[in-house]
């Protein structure tokens, strides 16, 4: 599985994005399954309804129910980490999204992420150490 931020979501849906079109030369990376976490989507979601029109909101969501995509909750254990996370990268400033994000990875055991947000990946660190691995990054 790959994790997929809301930003990826977004470059794929609108062809006038400065990323659209390495993200569709990601599109093939769908076979090894896209996984994201609830608060991406609905930072996703929420892009998608206010520049392009909520009927890409709802497409998004429609490839959540159809398993295109599919969706990691947070387990209740692991809430504790998200503070944690967020002051220790208040400088960029973290997110919930982006901190969701983290955790997926730590709960996947690796960092490969789709994200248009470079320089956040770049920094951000999952088991405190570990890089992430954007596929998008080069491309």
């Amino acid at each position: 599985m790959i994790a997929v931020d809301a930003g990826f979501l977004f470059a794929l849906a609108d062809a006038d994005d400065a990323w659209h079109a390495r993200a569709l030369r990601q599109v093939d990376t769908a076979r090894e399954g896209w996984i994201s976490t609830w608060p991406a989507l609905a930072e996703a979601t929420y892009l998608l309804s206010q520049r392009l029109g909520v009927h890409f909101a709802c497409s998004l969501m429609e490839d959540v129910a159809d398993g295109v995509l599919h969706v990691w909750d947070i387990p209740a254990p692991d809430l504790v980490k998200i503070a944690p996370l967020m002051q220790r990268y208040a400088n960029l400033p973290m997110d919930l999204a982006d901190a969701s994000l983290v955790l997926l990875a730590e709960h996947l055991g690796h960092g490969r992420i789709l994200t248009t947000d470079e320089r956040d990946f770049d920094t951000y660190r999952w088991k405190s150490h570990k890089p992430f691995h954007n596929l998008l990054a080069g491309d």
